[in-house]
């Protein structure tokens, strides 16, 4: 008889935890945070950089994954990285989704989409951009700005989502105190955009 535990699909797991989504639409919405390893766009500001290799990290298989899930009392999961459209992730949304759990994307938009997601935060590079049919599936724009320079790539970016995404301008963190101010500034004089402040940082929670 084979063994089907080597057919199982794995995942590389960085961390796994139970906290409060601290950033864009859903700031403030208790959530199980599911971050995967590997990245293809490397920003120097990244402040998970322990994220972009893959293969330093345990793999789990999808229900070794649900379980810790289903350990919580989690009614929303967001898929993150490093970049998890690395993998295929069709059969861990159907298990989530299985359990009538919510499930939200954070990707730079330059894999295939995979899964089925009831939220996609699109957060491009202008130095790897997002694949061009990305911008479709978008439910919330979330550009980060590090200059004031980077607010016209912002533009960009917003000509190319849907009429119903969100859009958002979010400060570089070790930029804020300097960019914050232009930021909404910008905000004010344009008020189809939105800020997003990394508040569990302020909060000093995962």
């Amino acid at each position: 008889m084979s063994d089907n535990r080597k057919e199982e699909q794995t995942l590389p797991i960085v961390e796994m935890f139970y906290s409060i989504q601290g950033e864009g639409y859903h700031t403030g919405k208790p959530a199980y945070f599911i971050r995967l390893g590997g990245c293809n766009v490397l920003c120097g500001w990244c402040d998970v950089k322990e994220s972009w290799n893959p293969d330093i990290h345990p793999q789990k298989t999808i229900p070794e994954i649900v379980d810790l899930v289903l350990s919580q009392p989690a009614k929303s999961v967001v898929i993150t990285g490093g970049e998890p459209l690395m993998n295929n992730l069709d059969k861990l949304c159907e298990a989530l989704q299985s359990h009538s759990i919510k499930i939200f994307l954070e990707t730079n938009g330059t894999y295939e989409l995979s899964g089925r997601w009831d939220w996609i935060c699109l957060s491009p590079k202008l130095h790897h951009e997002p694949r061009q049919d990305f911008y479709a599936y978008a439910d919330e724009l979330k550009i980060i700005i590090d200059s004031p320079e980077r607010l016209q790539w912002a533009e960009t970016c917003k000509d190319k989502v849907g009429e119903n995404c969100i859009l958002y301008l979010q400060p570089e963190w070790k930029s804020s105190e300097k960019i914050l101010p232009v930021i909404i500034n910008y905000c004010k004089l344009n008020p189809e955009w939105n800020i997003s402040i990394q508040t569990h940082k302020y909060l000093n929670i995962p």
